[in-house]
C-alpha cells in the first residue's frame, strides 16, 4: 500500500501543453504512474505524448471520458485558482498543484471554497507526491527513493530531495512522500496527512520536514502526542534565520518567538520527537 498515490492512481495533467506541465508528463509517465488525459483549454481534441495521452478542453470532459480521480496542476499563478476549483467542480479526489506565486487572498478563497468538497489540496508550491516503485504525481525525481518503510511530510522542496537522497544512500527506502508546499495558505497539512500514515501498513516511521513561519509544526506536536503510536523524526529548517525577516517561502516568517526554529524544535522534543540537527542526520535518528 501506499498513501494518496497508488496503483489506483488515474492521473489528469492540467496545463499538458505548456512547456512544465509537456516535460514532467514526460516524466511521470515514464516513471510508471497512469495518466489518462491532459487538459488545455482551446485545445481539445489533440494528442500528447507520442498520441498516447488525449487531450480535453476542461477537466469535467476529462473525467466523464476517463473516470480520472487525481489531478496534478501545471499552470500560471493567475490561472491556478481557477484550475483549483474546476477540478473540485468535475468531481477530482486528490489535486496536486504544483504552481507557486499564487496571492495569499486567492488561497484564502480556494481553501474557503474546498472545505465544502470532498477534494483533497496538495500544495500549492509542492513539488508533488511519490510512492516509490509504485507512482508519482509531481515533480520529485524517481531516481533519488527507493521503496522501503518511511513515510515522509515536507514544507520544503529541496529539503526534501536532500532527505530522500540521504535515505537511499543509507539504502532506507520510502512509502510515501509528500511535499505539502511552503506557502501560508496550502491545502493539507501535517496533522492531515499524519493520520493517513499511522494507519497506513507500510509505514514504519515518518519525517516531517519543516521551516520557519507559521505554526503547522506546533500543531503537529500536539497531534502527535495526543494520537500517533508510530516514532516520528523531524528536521527543521531555519535555525539562524533572524525574526521578522522572510527567508525562502512566502511562510516563512516569524515575529518573535512565534514561527521561530527554536520554538518548533522545543515543541516537538515534548512531544517526543527526535529532531535532527542537519539534513542528513535525519539518517542516524531513523535508524
Amino acid at each position: 500500500m501506499a498513501i494518496l498515490v497508488n496503483q489506483d492512481t488515474r492521473l489528469i495533467v492540467q496545463g499538458i501543453t505548456g512547456h512544465e506541465g509537456l516535460f514532467h508528463a514526460g516524466q511521470m509517465l515514464a516513471y510508471g504512474t497512469n495518466i489518462l488525459a491532459g487538459v488545455s483549454p482551446g485545445k481539445g481534441g489533440s494528442w500528447e505524448m507520442q498520441e498516447k495521452i488525449p487531450v480535453f478542453d476542461s477537466v469535467k470532459l476529462a473525467v466523464e471520458a476517463t473516470g480520472a480521480n487525481t489531478s496534478v496542476i501545471f499552470v500560471p499563478a493567475r490561472a491556478a485558482p481557477d484550475a483549483i476549483y474546476e477540478a473540485a467542480e468535475a468531481g477530482i479526489g486528490l489535486v496536486v498543484c504544483i504552481t507557486e506565486g499564487i496571492p495569499v487572498l486567492e488561497m484564502l478563497r480556494v481553501s474557503a471554497y474546498l472545505q465544502n468538497r470532498k477534494t483533497r489540496l496538495i500544495g500549492p508550491n509542492s513539488p508533488g507526491i511519490i510512492s516509490p516503485g509504485i507512482a508519482k504525481v509531481g515533480i520529485i525525481p524517481g531516481h533519488i527513493t527507493t521503496r522501503g518503510p518511511i513515510g515522509i511530510i515536507s514544507r520544503s522542496g529541496t529539503l526534501t530531495y536532500e532527505v530522500l537522497n540521504a535515505l537511499k544512500r543509507s539504502v532506507i527506502g520510502v512509502s510515501t512522500c509528500v511535499g505539502i508546499g511552503g506557502d501560508p495558505i496550502i491545502g493539507n497539512s501535517f496533522i492531515d496527512l499524519l493520520p493517513l500514515y499511522e494507519e497506513d501498513p507500510d509505514t514504519d516511521k515518518i519525517v516531517l520536514i519543516g521551516e520557519i513561519g507559521g505554526s503547522d509544526e506546533e500543531r503537529a506536536s500536539e497531534y502527535i502526542t495526543n494520537n500517533m503510536t508510530k516514532p516520528v523524526v523531524a528536521f527543521i529548517a531555519g535555525r539562524i534565520s533572524p525574526p521578522g525577516k522572510r527567508m525562502g517561502h512566502a511562510g516563512a516568517i516569524i515575529e518573535g518567538s512565534s514561527g521561530s526554529a527554536a520554538s518548533k524544535i522545543q515543541t516537538l522534543e515534548n512531544a517526543g520527537v527526535k529532531v535532527a540537527r542537519h539534513p542528513e542526520e535525519v539518517v542516524d535518528l531513523i535508524a
